[in-house]
């Protein structure tokens, strides 16, 4: 029973019981056209938009794991400018919104994790953390009142370019691009499939990220490791280990903890393009580890 409510009942009532405004509206048609496009990938099948979907998966995906996430949000690492910038670009192109927009979000997430101001907390029911927190814009940009902790993403040019024009990239852009390429089927895969893809896997770092899977370090809060997020979100369903330790470039502590955002990185690190990577040590893990299993004893 309590499921139902928390997955179906508590949002209709978000859905219905508030006012929506412009940007609200906007963002739930862009997503009800994608998921559309998404539906109608079996009548569009072709093995080059298949591997093409793969491939921008993975290419925009990674803009958002090891560029959005680790590398802007938590300066974990540092690249040349030119590849630190390439991969912003593909991050905008998942359309989870500008780098400046989506760093701010996550930066207030850690900051008030699983309280009243954390952007999208699982404790307000799995539909808000998942997808609620993105159609209520007002209490997104309410909650924290506005961009404040990015300035160092605002002094750069280039960041302030993508935040006015993410939308001409993501979707007029790469759109026309896809339909010149390979038709319908390219559109339907490249856009449709492959978006709600990297939006799921993405939101569900949020959703089930914070509510099942298990708790290694304590961190004070809900966060989970997850092992098939951590297949999905490339690395990123290591959750647990990502509060406990949320400057490392580094998810997947263990050998068999996959984290291919990590392996990108430390490929990136060897040739010298990736610097300053931060990971914790086994002492710090350690610490971290015996805390937790001291609370435990202690109940």
């Amino acid at each position: 029973m309590g499921l139902l409510v928390n997955i179906v009942m508590r949002p209709c009532l978000e859905f219905w019981g508030r006012k929506w405004n412009l940007l609200d509206i906007a963002t739930a048609v862009v997503f009800f056209i994608l998921h559309c496009l998404c539906a109608m990938a079996p009548f569009h099948f072709t093995w080059p938009a298949f591997w093409l979907a793969c491939a921008l998966y993975l290419v925009t995906g990674l803009g958002v794991t090891l560029s959005f996430h680790r590398n802007l949000a938590h300066k974990s690492f540092r690249m040349p400018k030119w590849l630190e910038y390439l991969f912003a670009y593909f991050g905008v192109l998942s359309l989870q919104g500008s780098p400046i927009e989506w760093v701010s979000s996550h930066r207030y997430h850690h900051q008030f994790t699983d309280t009243e101001k954390d952007v999208h907390s699982p404790r307000q029911g799995f539909w808000f953390s998942h997808m609620g927190w993105i159609l209520d814009s007002g209490s997104r940009f309410g909650k924290y009142g506005g961009l404040k902790n990015v300035e160092d993403l605002k002094r750069q040019a280039f960041y302030r370019f993508l935040h006015r024009t993410y939308l001409l990239h993501s979707i007029v852009l790469l759109g026309s691009l896809l339909y010149a390429a390979g038709g319908v089927p390219f559109l339907v895969w490249g856009m449709g499939v492959r978006m709600v893809c990297v939006f799921h896997s993405t939101l569900l770092v949020n959703s089930a990220g914070h509510m099942w899977g298990k708790q290694v370090y304590h961190t004070g809060d809900t966060s989970r490791n997850n092992w098939w997020l951590g297949l999905l979100a490339l690395g990123e369903g290591w959750h647990n280990n990502h509060h406990a330790f949320d400057y490392s470039a580094r998810q997947g502590f263990e050998w068999w903890q996959i984290d291919f955002t990590w392996y990108v990185i430390r490929f990136f690190q060897l040739l010298g393009l990736a610097t300053d990577v931060k990971t914790p040590t086994e002492s710090q893990k350690r610490r971290k580890a015996l805390k937790s299993k001291m609370m435990a004893t202690s109940h």
